[in-house]
């Protein structure tokens, strides 16, 4: 058995012997079990799953991990050497935050893995075939070669197949090309070979039939199958990292090298100039670096992070968003393009009838869908009345009698259609004009003469009850061809002879509607006599009397022209990529405000003539795509990857699979998405609104503001520890800390009291901050770029200055109560250290209050977050705590202070705030 290479342009019959079958039995069962075998199960290959310790263990691939694991390794090394007279409580506390982090992570992946997993469609696709003669329903998987697949209305196509018949048969292919109107089928050879959207003699996978009747022979199965052919380009496709899992992997990176620079500067200075009197101090130096190490990285950085990501999500999925990747969230934040699908994305998928042309004029018909709310109208709004009313009785009448398609309201209230959207376009329209149900009452169906792609039109043989009885021929089809087979014209209630000049007009409405990028089908009759009835067939479709012709287009969403100029307001270039008809998707691009009216969309036969610097040239200003293939997009993707920008794609059809996995991130759509689509994409719009895709950015860059106030915090806080103890070490002999020491080594702080001071100061007010609501409009700026850094140069002058203040006025405290120093003193060294400890507590509260904004005053927008306020206050009431209750004074050498030194501590803690203020006020004139 040969290998059927391009079956569309074949004969059926030799289609037919290359697979050795018999069309009339079809294959015998013991010959389909045997190419079963041989072939395999008709299914799309599926990923491997990865297994649970697989996923764990990629919860702990990242740098700051690695730098938090090493960490753990130093401080128990520093434990054991040191004699292991207590616990480690700097490694548990390390440990337990690397743990928790890992857990989060897994927790809430596999949770948005079970959304999608319920997304599914779970009802087994079955098929019927000819098999040893007999008709036979067998699940689709059982498919092979050679079937004879026999198609109704309603049924999915399991297989791609070459027609060997096709009765008024079409098929809803808009998942596999993006046509968003059912294809008509034909069993007729293809002259030539033909893109996958025009190959009416084939039948794909995947897709379904929506009208008629046909028979076909199976010529690809699984990833042999068009379906399959997109699903290998999927595995081909490279998932890149997201901005935001580069940027935190070059953080852990930097902060990395910055860490065991500091360690090591700090331990060598202190070494060098102090006096160390044994293994005990050469002990308490290596425990301070690791403690200065553990306090220049922020260890719940990534705890926080899985944090805030995480609860972005859960406000994303109240909003009926899936996002299966945490970081996907804030990758949407960072989106400079969107390229969305047109079909069921920006549009409704509902055909419907938008203007109507006949003899005395045109109207248009309000409201979109298959809801049938809206009315029909004249163009200044009036009702229709009089001779124009009377012919569109008989147009939308006669289009709804001359089809199939049933119209009905579900339980829900929602109105849902049976058969071809655009015969159901006719039923709406008609319930609009108010006369559908008298025409239920006139008329009742005798024969039917079956569309063709030949006359393309189709005829209905209808008896009239109200006028005795009579028969009339009720047809619609394409006007150029219907008009051709009109000698007359209906006018009001009266029919005229159909001559030149009517012939113009109704042409000329033709025209015009077609200019408009509408669909048109045109309507006519004429009486029928018994004796003609008795014979059906087309040569009946002459001597027609024309009424007029319709416009029907696949509408547009409402919400998404406002989701998209929120989009362009935010500075978000969409574009629109379909596989529709190129001046239907320049129009509906238009009205949703994509692209200018006079825009023009490139085709796939328009990208093919293009080089890489033409496409290049092409993408950076064309916003509309039409007629174009599943390697169109990945193109078009990644020319706009190239040129520097952060692409979102969404779709729902299978043909979009590759291009949303190669984007940035990929949307999909959760209700007419296929499930090849949702496992490509890290996003799930479970209400397939593309507003929802907006809301997205908007809760994207909230969240990438949110993450630089938290580190801004972070950073400049340890950083204040870090300086804290540097220069407390250099200047001991300036402060009176060399005095106070006696011949023994003297810190300005505890190792445990830089590890107290990062348990009660980061992660509470850091996680308050990643949740900080919008106080600024984020949708007023541009995206930022691709290589903006997180932490750029001006954050990290912030970060430095800050932390230089902190250090100062800690060092200030503890020089106010020594004796000796630059300002004499009188208190104890563990009062002295007590104080600048409560000091530096209180600079980093203040800190978290001045960090939340690089300009804006820290008393704007003061009290609008609470979870902020209450971490603020606890931490407040632990240190009253460390420094009040005696077991604590033991653990942390604190001793307790007066309401006076209290006031002081404040007082000197809240220079950072003042510090910040200064600074912002200074930036905001500049």
């Amino acid at each position: 058995m040969e290998t059927i290479d391009d079956a569309s342009t074949r004969d059926a019959q030799a289609v037919a012997r290359a697979l050795q079958v018999d069309p009339d039995t079809g294959l015998s069962a013991a010959e389909a079990a045997r190419r079963l075998r041989r072939y395999g199960p008709n299914q799309l290959r599926a990923a491997p799953a990865v297994p649970v310790w697989r996923r764990i263990l990629a919860q702990f691939r990242d740098p700051l991990v690695y730098l938090l694991l090493g960490a753990v390794v130093v401080a128990l090394a520093a434990w054991l050497i040191e004699g292991q007279d207590s616990w480690p409580v700097d490694a548990v506390v390390i440990a337990a935050v690397v743990l928790l982090n890992a857990a989060l992570g897994f927790a809430q992946e596999r949770k948005a893995a079970n959304a999608v997993a319920a997304l599914a469609r779970m009802t087994e696709v079955t098929a019927s075939v000819l098999r040893d003669g007999e008709r036979r329903r067998i699940p689709g998987a059982e498919l092979v070669p050679g079937d004879v697949l026999l198609l109704d209305e309603g049924d999915a196509v399991g297989a791609d197949a070459r027609l060997l018949t096709a009765a008024a048969l079409r098929v809803q292919e808009a998942s596999l090309t993006g046509e968003s109107e059912p294809v008509l089928k034909d069993a007729a050879t293809l002259p030539a070979p033909a893109p996958l959207a025009e190959r009416s003699s084939m039948v794909f996978k995947g897709t379904a039939v929506v009208q008629g009747s046909g028979r076909a022979l199976v010529t690809a199965t699984g990833m042999c199958s068009e379906m399959g052919a997109i699903a290998t380009m999927l595995d081909e496709t490279r998932e890149e990292p997201t901005p935001l899992q580069r940027e935190v992997a070059r953080i852990g990176r930097l902060l990395g090298i910055a860490v065991v620079v500091i360690a090591l500067v700090v331990v060598a200075t202190i070494l060098a100039l102090s006096e160390i009197g044994g293994i005990g101090d050469v002990v308490t130096v290596l425990l301070l670096g690791v403690s200065l190490a553990v306090a220049a990285v922020p260890e719940g950085l990534p705890a926080i992070l899985s944090l805030v990501l995480a609860l972005g999500v859960q406000r994303m999925a109240a909003r009926n968003a899936i996002v299966k990747h945490l970081s996907s969230v804030e990758t949407l934040g960072a989106a400079t393009v969107i390229c969305s699908d047109k079909t069921g994305t920006l549009t409704r998928s509902e055909m419907t009838i938008q203007r109507i042309a006949t003899a005395s004029g045109d109207t248009r018909v309000t409201g979109v869908g298959y809801a049938p709310q809206g009315r029909v109208e004249t163009e200044t709004g009036a009702p229709v009345g009089g001779a124009l009313r009377a012919e569109h009785v008989v147009v939308l009448g006669g289009g709804s009698l001359a089809g199939n398609a049933a119209l009905r309201q579900a339980g829900d209230g929602s109105w849902e259609i049976q058969g071809d959207p655009t015969e159901a376009a006719f039923l709406v329209a008609e319930r609009k004009l108010g006369t559908d149900a008298r025409r239920h009452r006139r008329f009742e169906r005798v024969q039917e003469i079956p569309f063709s792609s030949d006359r393309k039109m189709m005829s209905s043989i209808e008896r009239d009850l109200e006028q005795g009885g009579g028969l009339v021929l009720v047809t619609k089809g394409a006007p150029d061809v219907l008009m051709q087979r009109c000698n007359r014209i209906r006018v009001g209630t009266e029919v005229l002879d159909f001559d030149d000049a009517s012939r113009a007009e109704a042409l000329a409405d033709v025209e015009r509607l077609s200019g408009e990028a509408l669909r048109t089908l045109a309507v006519a009759y004429r009486p029928l006599s018994e004796a003609e009835a008795a014979s059906p067939d087309e040569g009946l479709e002459r001597d027609l009397i024309f009424v007029g012709t319709v416009g029907i287009i696949d509408p547009p969403r409402e919400e998404a022209a406002e989701a998209i100029a929120e989009a362009r307001r935010a500075g978000i270039r969409v574009m629109m990529i379909t596989g529709d008809h190129p001046r239907t998707a320049a129009r509906i691009a238009a009205q949703l405000g994509i692209a200018a009216p006079d825009a023009v969309a490139l085709t796939g036969a328009d990208l093919d003539a293009l080089d890489a610097p033409a496409l290049a040239a092409a993408v950076r200003e064309t916003a509309v795509y039409a007629r174009v293939a599943p390697v169109h997009k990945l193109r078009i993707v990644d020319a706009l990857q190239a040129d520097g920008n952060v692409v979102a794609m969404t779709g729902d059809g299978v043909n979009d699979a590759p291009a949303l996995k190669s984007a940035d991130i990929g949307v999909a759509m959760g209700i007419t998405g296929t499930e090849v689509t949702k496992e490509a994409a890290k996003m799930i719009l479970a209400d397939d609104n593309f507003a929802t895709i907006v809301a997205a950015v908007r809760e994207g860059r909230v969240i990438f503001h949110n993450i630089r106030k938290f580190l801004r915090y972070l950073l400049s806080s340890n950083m204040g520890e870090v300086l804290t103890v540097f220069l407390g070490v250099v200047g001991a002999g300036v402060i009176g800390l060399d005095a106070a020491g006696g011949d023994g080594l003297v810190l300005p702080l505890l190792a445990t009291q830089i590890l107290w001071i990062n348990l009660i100061t980061d992660s509470g007010p850091a996680l308050a901050m990643g949740v900080d609501p919008e106080t600024e409009d984020v949708m007023a700026r541009p995206p930022r770029r691709p290589t903006e850094r997180a932490i750029d140069r001006r954050m990290w002058q912030s970060v430095i200055s800050t932390g230089l203040v902190m250090a100062l006025a800690t060092l200030l405290a503890i020089d106010l109560h020594l004796p000796g120093g630059l300002i004499e003193g009188s208190s104890s060294l563990e009062e002295a250290r007590t104080a600048g400890f409560t000091v530096l507590v209180f600079a980093q509260l203040f800190n978290c209050f001045s960090a939340r904004s690089e300009t804006v005053s820290a008393f704007r927008h003061l009290f609008v977050n609470r979870w902020l306020w209450g971490a603020v206050i606890l931490s407040t009431l632990l240190q009253i705590a460390v420094v009040h209750l005696p077991p604590l004074n033991l653990a942390f050498g604190t001793r307790p202070l007066s309401s006076g030194q209290w006031l002081l501590c404040a007082a000197l803690g809240s220079v950072v705030l003042w510090f910040a203020e200064m600074r912002k006020w200074m930036a905001r004139r500049g």
